[in-house]
């Protein structure tokens, strides 16, 4: 059992249709899946990665080494019990947004993260109208709800983060298994060190390492506007003992201010009761609940969030 690999590119020949159907399958049966030829030039994603590369060693490496992580590690060890490191990840992380301070002692880093994430940004909006066509919903659909209207007011982030190389991987996560809070995810990740994995039919399956692949994955989000037809799909990082792996996520989120509800064309008539399955909120509230409940069944976020 592999996660998807699908061309993006034959969208545009004979092959749309059945390219239409892989996307459709990604997004109900699995909840992740790969693309390739998605249209960002190699030569910025090599780029990417080495300047993400360059400003670990230069402004993180050293910081990690005293992080709380390792600190907490390091005092489980010497206790010699047999628990297991379960509330801190084994990760370095930072997040870029436009508006936030970034990193500026990596030659580079900036010019080359801001086009990258401007590529991301297009390529993220032309699969959320695959999303909609499939779906049977109006174009611009999903777009418009994540932005709460025209405009672009929509929340996009991007999470760099690095899993360095772990003393003791049986005992800590490089993340803690959870689903994600927003949109629609899309991750350059290591070409070479693996351990992202997805929860497929109750077993954990490897999303491996595919040369200049952009995993897409949907969060909560999707679930609600798709009524369920697409699911938000649980996710880990293992630790692993050699390999500094990186990871770069962006995220087409909600603005915090947008209504996310059902779109009406996929709710049948018999669900229209107060008892939903998925509640209408606002996305701030909702990120309120996930803040508390990220690693917890996301079930009952909806439930919490209803309840507000």
């Amino acid at each position: 059992m592999a996660v998807p690999v699908i061309d993006f590119s034959k969208l545009n020949g004979e092959e749309r249709a059945k390219t239409m159907a892989q996307i459709a399958n990604g997004c109900e049966e699995w909840g992740f899946f790969q693309l390739i030829n998605h249209g960002i030039p190699e030569e910025l994603l090599e780029r990417v990665k080495k300047v993400a590369a360059e400003f670990y060693k230069l402004e993180r490496e050293e910081n990690f080494k005293n992080s709380k992580s390792v600190k907490l590690l390091s005092d489980l060890v010497e206790k010699k019990s047999s628990e297991k490191l379960e509330h801190a990840d084994w990760e370095d992380v930072i997040t870029l947004l436009d508006d936030n301070e970034w990193p500026e002692k990596t030659p580079g880093f900036r010019e080359t993260m801001a086009k990258y994430r401007a590529e991301l940004k297009k390529l993220a909006e032309k699969v959320m109208e695959v999303m909609d066509e499939n779906l049977g919903l109006t174009k611009g659909y999903i777009k418009k709800a994540l932005n709460g209207g025209d405009g672009d007011n929509a929340f996009f982030g991007t999470k760099v983060s690095h899993y360095p190389p772990c003393p003791h991987p049986g005992l800590v996560k490089g993340l803690r298994a959870h689903t994600d809070a927003g949109g629609v995810i899309l991750l350059l990740q290591d070409d070479k060190v693996g351990g992202l994995q997805m929860l497929k039919d109750g077993q954990w399956i490897d999303v491996q390492p595919l040369p200049n692949a952009i995993v897409i994955n949907t969060g909560d989000q999707i679930e609600v506007l798709s009524n369920g037809r697409y699911k938000s799909c649980w996710h880990r990082v293992l630790a692993t003992p050699d390999g500094n792996r990186r990871s770069i996520a962006s995220f087409y989120n909600p603005s915090f201010k947008a209504t996310i509800c059902p779109a009406p064309q996929l709710v049948e008539k018999e669900d229209q009761q107060v008892n939903q399955t998925y509640p209408k909120f606002v996305f701030g509230d909702y990120m309120s609940v996930y803040a508390e409940q990220k690693f917890l069944p996301k079930e009952p976020r909806f439930q919490a969030v209803r309840a507000m």
